[in-house]
């Protein structure tokens, strides 16, 4: 069947606490991934929205002596802010609260009592409030919940409650998990629950006494229906179930559904099919379960006092580096999708954040956009060179790039998408580096310079188009500067990735930097940590020198065309830079425990040209890389503005 609508969704989020990184991250994933398929010109149905109903939200408001829906209502503009601030572009928020869902689910719950899927038994068992899950005596060895992200005391209950057929679709999910690979992503994560199914299922309660908060069973106001089967339909009524009966067959099914891997295997891989199997409903294309993000390597905790939330980074890296808040968002949307395999669990902290910030943002990125645009100002009259020819070695770099996004992409990776598009920012940077147009400017070689600098305008372009969803601020103010109308949102993936599609003549921009270089020293310290002990400064003697002596010295900023390991070295890295001459040299750093390789090609440095050249672990190094020693680690020495100082420019 030909799908008439890309459908995605997050899980509907707790409105017992606003919401924090790992949160963010899930519907950061889904938002890029809307804007993906928007942007290849498909119609785009994008959920999102929040969970009212549970036990844990009717115990937080009473704690805070407030009525439960004026709790609740308070509490969901927070969720709305949250997403605008980070750019979140969803096409429907749903409030379990709203009638259209509350008619759904009491629906849906009289048609499955009728077809006998759901019948009133008694349950007595173990019940965790946090998690809002019933646990048999089997699973329980503690009174504590098994969920290890958990592990809060559990709640004995004994009532009378309705209960879900689910031991019924126990054969019928095994069967349909055998028979489509790739249905449940990643497969590691498949594995888990084709074993919790095969374990056995049990019968689902789905009912709970009612306390006064939640969906009334009909016609047996003595109960209100769990929160898990309530919460569940969300996806139903959004799509427009019972309602609408057009647009749920324009959107049904979900294309992807994605959600934290705390809640796959129980809810959404076994008890969500095996309601849609009983209710006779298409199951979702795809259901995707990602890791955790724990901070400074512990489990995000109010009691750890280490919670973080996106739009507090948000805050802070705009303060930082001076860029736009839309502009730290974007950096926030990056980090989280760029530093760990999707599927993995995550570490965050701020310096891992920062550094990203500088190599892949302000380095690799500014270096690409403003150098060119500033040199397209100063020597082209700042308007694109007219009757350049693209480059053959960037359009297939281009060309490469965007299939292996777009692969990526379709196979829900998000840092091998990202690491792709990097690899046309590195091909760019590298041509610019090796066509020297400032060297073509002093010869007089005109038309060459206008090819150079369009090619490098024109990989600008492209990379725009491919980061809109990732980073769509960041990818209009490109836009803006290429003096291209519009956004790269407004065209065609497919056709705008194309190569060599950007006017000459155009009208630039002045050159600004999307992302400043932000200073570590004013990192902002985490919430709680204990101020670092001053330590006496340490005065040595050093010999003195004429200046006779320092100008024997030829030191030079030098642009580093590529990095490489050398094998069996942990400290070394081989690199290969232009000290302005007519051919690179090989420089060997001491530097590869604090820089990764693909972190530099680009960067500009501060070398020492005429040290005597020595063999280092069997390569010749020509020259000395200057970096600042800082506690033992060495940070690299750059210009205020590298894209102004051409390689071999003298240091005095």
């Amino acid at each position: 069947m030909s799908r008439q609508c890309f459908y995605i969704t997050t899980p509907i989020y707790y409105v017992n606490a606003v919401p924090h990184i790992g949160n963010a991250y899930t519907t950061i994933l889904c938002d890029v991934l809307a804007r993906y398929h928007r942007q290849r010109g498909e119609k785009v149905l994008f959920a999102t929205g929040t969970d009212e109903h549970a036990l844990k939200v009717r115990e937080v408001a009473e704690a805070e002596g407030v009525d439960t829906r004026a709790y609740v209502d308070a509490m969901e503009p927070r969720f709305k802010e949250q997403w605008q601030a980070l750019e979140i572009a969803y096409d429907d928020y749903i409030r379990t609260v709203e009638p259209r869902h509350v008619r759904v689910v009491q629906e849906v719950f009289r048609r499955l009592m009728e077809s006998g899927d759901i019948y009133l038994g008694s349950y007595e068992g173990w019940y965790c409030v946090s998690d809002e899950t019933f646990f048999a005596p089997s699973e329980v060895t503690d009174q504590t919940c098994p969920n290890p992200e958990c592990r809060r005391p559990l709640s004995w209950v004994k009532e009378d409650n309705y209960f879900f057929r689910l031991s019924k679709y126990q054969d019928r999910l095994l069967e349909y998990m055998e028979s489509h690979p790739g249905w449940l992503r990643p497969d590691y994560r498949a594995n888990e629950v084709m074993a919790f199914t095969r374990a056995g299922l049990k019968d689902q309660s789905v009912s709970r006494i009612n306390n006064g908060w939640g969906i009334p069973v009909p016609g047996d106001e003595k109960h209100v229906i769990y929160v898990w089967f309530d919460a569940l339909l969300n996806y139903l009524t959004v799509a427009g179930y019972l309602e609408d009966d057009e647009k749920f067959r324009t959107v049904w099914p979900p294309s992807v559904q994605m959600m934290g891997k705390d809640i796959f295997v129980r809810f959404h891989c076994t008890l969500w099919p095996a309601m849609l199997m009983a209710l006779g409903v298409e199951l979702p294309e795809m259901l995707v379960g990602h890791g955790f993000w724990t901070v400074e390597g512990e489990k995000i905790s109010k009691s750890r006092g280490n919670v973080v939330y996106a739009t507090e980074l948000v805050n802070e890296l705009s303060s930082m580096s001076g860029a736009a808040p839309e502009l730290a968002a974007d950096a926030v949307r990056y980090f989280l999708l760029r530093e760990v395999p999707f599927g993995a669990d995550g570490d965050f902290s701020r310096s891992a954040l920062v550094t990203r910030f500088n190599s892949d943002l302000a380095n690799d990125l500014g270096n690409l956009l403003n150098r060119t645009v500033a040199m397209a100002h100063r020597w082209c009259g700042g308007v694109v060179p007219e009757g350049a020819r693209p480059d053959p070695g960037l359009a297939e770099a281009a060309r490469n790039a965007a299939e292996e996004a777009h692969s990526a992409l379709c196979d829900i990776q998000f840092s091998k998408t990202l690491e792709a598009i990097w690899t046309l920012v590195s091909a760019g940077n590298r041509y610019v580096e090796q066509s020297a147009p400032w060297n073509l400017q002093k010869e007089g070689k005109t038309e060459e310079l206008g090819k150079v600098l369009y090619n490098a305008l024109e990989t600008a372009r492209v990379v725009a188009v491919m980061v809109n969803p990732f980073m769509p601020a960041c990818a209009a103010r490109m836009w803006a500067q290429l003096g291209l109308p519009g956004t790269p949102g407004d065209s065609v993936w497919q056709e705008a990735v194309e190569f060599g599609r950007l006017p000459g003549g155009t009208k630039l921009a002045a050159p600004e930097p999307i992302f400043p270089r932000i200073d570590t020293a004013k990192m902002k310290k985490p919430a709680g940590a204990a101020p670092a002990k001053k330590e006496p400064p340490v005065t040595q003697e050093r010999a003195l020198v004429t200046y006779d002596e320092f100008k024997k010295l030829d030191i030079r900023v030098a642009k580093i065309l590529s990095a490489e390991r050398i094998e069996g070295a942990t400290k070394l890295l081989k690199l290969t830079v232009d000290a302005g001459e007519e051919q690179p040299r090989t420089v060997v750093a001491g530097i590869a425990e604090h820089y990764k390789p693909e972190e530099l090609p680009g960067r500009s440095i501060v070398l020492l040209a005429n040290l005597q050249p020595a063999k280092i672990r069997g390569v010749e190094s020509q020259g000395m890389l200057l970096a600042a020693d800082v506690d033992g680690r060495a940070i690299l020495l750059q210009p205020d503005a590298p894209q102004d100082v051409p390689a071999g420019a003298t240091v005095r």
